[in-house]
């Protein structure tokens, strides 16, 4: 049976590197896997996870997402010339009071999130067009789909890549190509070590007023206490990725957790948004839980 082609970004560490070496490690082999990162220094943790694969079903690429040249000439090393399945998973986090936020460090933001999988994306998609046939599965974030506190240009920046993906799916299905987003909470990886090192730092803090100060400790204190209650492992959000990858007609968003969906309905159901901007203040200010849980 012919292996089914698949392109991995962002795998240096985390969600990346676990569904690279899971799919590379498939034990009928039904996956060819090309795990591609920016920073080839950072492969080591990587290749000691797939020591054992079949020579035949894994390869790591060098590939910056934010340098199209560099997406463009990792389309010449694929020995397949195709890719079946495109996940795009690089990304970055942000986090803090917004004038803390230096332009470029936003800009980079959106270069990676939000452009990098444009590009990604826009490099593989004619294979796939003039084969009928592609998957596309891109790592998005309950922030995506809700506003978060202190997350303002991530969630900008995740918000403009459900718009993105959602209009392109509506024209692909047109050449039955698929795709899929996967809405994450939070994570077990190194988010909690990037919160007890304080981020943004101390100094830059120093230049904000007292009460958001204050209302920012609040959102960290709110953050340890969800990480410690919900936050998921990683093999918990490779199953869904893998949902994904097995589904015969992909959806086009799969939630890793149920746990924000009260929040997320209530955006949905009441048109002006005020319903939803109080309920979460409440939630993450006053310790209490989403409005629709109340009672359950």
């Amino acid at each position: 049976m012919e292996k089914r082609v698949v392109l991995i970004t962002g795998c240096s560490s985390g969600i990346g590197l676990g569904l690279a070496v899971r799919l590379a490690s498939d034990s009928h082999q039904r996956f060819k896997v090309y795990a591609t990162m920016r920073d080839l220094s950072k492969k080591e943790q990587l290749l000691e996870c797939v020591r054992d694969c079949h020579v035949d079903t894994f390869e790591i690429l060098e590939m910056d997402v934010t340098d199209q040249q560099s997406v463009i000439g990792t389309i010449k090393k694929i020995k397949e010339q195709r890719v079946d399945i495109l996940v795009c998973n690089a990304g970055v986090g942000l986090m803090g009071p917004l004038e803390c936020h230096p332009y470029n460090t936003m800009k980079k933001i959106f270069d990676v999130n939000l452009f990098g999988t444009i590009s990604t994306i826009q490099a593989f998609l004619p294979g796939m067009k003039q084969r009928r046939s592609g998957q596309i599965i891109v790592s998005s974030s309950v922030g995506g789909l809700q506003g978060i506190p202190f997350n303002d240009v991530y969630c900008a920046s995740k918000f403009a890549v459900e718009g993105f993906c959602e209009s392109l799916a509506i024209v692909l299905q047109h050449f039955n190509v698929q795709i899929s987003l996967i809405e994450c909470g939070p994570v077990n990886t190194n988010f909690m070590k990037k919160l007890q090192n304080g981020e943004p730092g101390i100094n830059q803090l120093q230049n904000v007023d007292i009460d958001t100060r204050s209302l920012y400790a609040q959102y960290l204190h709110h953050c340890q206490a969800i990480f410690q209650d919900v936050a998921q492992d990683t093999d918990e959000i490779l199953q869904v990725f893998l949902e994904a990858i097995e589904a015969q007609v992909p959806a086009l968003r799969y939630f890793t957790t149920q746990f924000f969906m009260p929040l997320t309905k209530l955006k949905l159901s009441c048109a002006s948004g005020s319903e939803y901007i109080h309920a979460m203040h409440k939630f993450v200010f006053s310790k209490a839980k989403p409005k629709e849980e109340e009672g359950q």
